[in-house]
């Protein structure tokens, strides 16, 4: 907790992260603040503002700015709170990746163009297009050991002018960067400029694992790790989703591998069989309507189970030079698949308004328009559209 005054609060919008409608409130700057405003690579801190909560925290020139729902008045002392196990996971995260990077140059010369912490994990692009399974255990077992080894970290300042900020590891500062530079120090292994929080030694990050590697942008690659209790975390989940199949599969985790795919071959057998029956039964459907002694301008089916190739056989099976076919597949009260097969002049007028009855869109060509369905309970709309344009038909006949 911080004591502070508020300095300026003005209205603003704030857009949410996710996307979405605004949010209406105010930017209020205060005299000095605990909360870290986004840059870097590190999200912003979350807190309260008396008992008004800090839904965001920006950074303009050499001011903090924090977005709260509520005016504050200018003048006012406030009591500033910091919600730390945000900010902790954010140390630890960004401790982590200095040490990574910093490992990751001594031992193989790749150097950290840029950095994510993100919400579940955090991702270091490095200037590389290759790293190795071996280098990646390499790196993990070094990084760990150096967190084992209780090093310490500790930050200083320079002067923007010192020249010794040439010596120290850096990406560049920020174009409108003012005042003194912050210099993050890990005891004999790296001096990195940085402007976010950290851990004051390493052995606070716990742990270090390295997910593996993913292809980043051109000629570089994306190493993804997580540090200190996201570690603990997501071997929680782990373990949760390891009871959760032991119960499903009825085996041990040794096992569940074997097991699912035991359940794949299985699934793939089943469903080739239903293919060939849902074949045999499109072939029935199709000749039990040709053999009716007098035959039908409008043909109309609906059936749960199914796909476009069903439809389709149905189509090429009765012929559409005469019949106009109506199917569709899916459950009714949800979305589906449908086909309007038929003379090409009819199918051309009918088949958008089949697909706007339906809640839906499709194409066609060549007496065929099909499509998928949103609305699979207006069947009965499409219907009656077609019966009355048979009936039209069959009177200017």
């Amino acid at each position: 907790q911080f004591t502070t005054r508020v300095v300026s609060c003005r209205a603003a919008e704030l857009r949410p992260e996710g996307g979405g409608e605004p949010v209406r409130g105010f930017q209020v700057v205060l005299e000095d603040t605990i909360l870290f405003p986004e840059g870097g690579g590190q999200p912003d801190d979350r807190g309260l503002i008396g008992d008004v909560p800090v839904l965001r925290v920006t950074r303009r020139g050499p001011e903090a700015v924090h977005f709260v729902p509520a005016a504050l008045e200018p003048g006012t002392e406030v009591l500033l709170s910091l919600d730390w196990e945000r900010r902790f996971d954010h140390m630890q995260q960004h401790s982590g990746q200095h040490l990574i990077s910093a490992i990751a140059e001594q031992m193989f010369g790749f150097k950290t163009t840029s950095w994510e912490l993100g919400r579940q994990r955090s991702v270091i692009e490095l200037d590389t297009p290759l790293v190795t399974a071996e280098q990646v255990a390499a790196l993990e077992k070094s990084v760990n050991e150096k967190i084992r080894d209780r090093v310490p970290v500790t930050v200083r300042e320079l002067a923007a002018g010192d020249p010794e900020i040439e010596t120290v590891r850096s990406r560049g500062l920020p174009d409108d960067h003012v005042g003194p530079v912050r210099v993050v120090d890990i005891k004999g292994i790296d001096s990195n400029l940085c402007c976010g929080t950290h851990v004051s030694n390493l052995s606070d990050l716990q742990v270090i694992k390295l997910l593996g590697v993913e292809k980043g942008k051109k000629n570089k690659t994306n190493l993804v790790f997580l540090a200190g209790n996201r570690v603990l975390k997501s071997i929680e989940q782990s373990h949760n989703t390891e009871k959760v199949l032991t119960s499903l599969l009825k085996n041990g985790p040794g096992e569940h591998v074997e097991a699912v795919r035991r359940l794949q071959s299985s699934v793939k057998l089943l469903q080739k069989n239903n293919l060939n029956l849902l074949r045999d039964i499109a072939v029935l459907i199709a000749r039990d309507f040709k053999s009716k002694p007098a035959p039908r301008q409008l043909f109309v089916l609906h059936r749960k189970e199914g796909d476009s190739e069903f439809m389709n056989i149905i189509a090429n099976e009765i012929g559409t030079e005469e019949t106009l076919l109506f199917l569709t597949v899916g459950d009714e009260k949800e979305a589906g698949l449908f086909l309007l097969a038929g003379p090409v002049e009819a199918v051309e007028n009918l088949g958008p308004r089949v697909a706007e009855l339906l809640g839906g869109k499709g194409a066609g060509k060549r007496g065929r328009f099909q499509g998928k369905a949103t609305k699979m309970s207006h069947r009965g709309e499409v219907q009656a559209l077609l019966q009355e344009f048979v009936s039209h038909q069959n009177a200017e006949a």
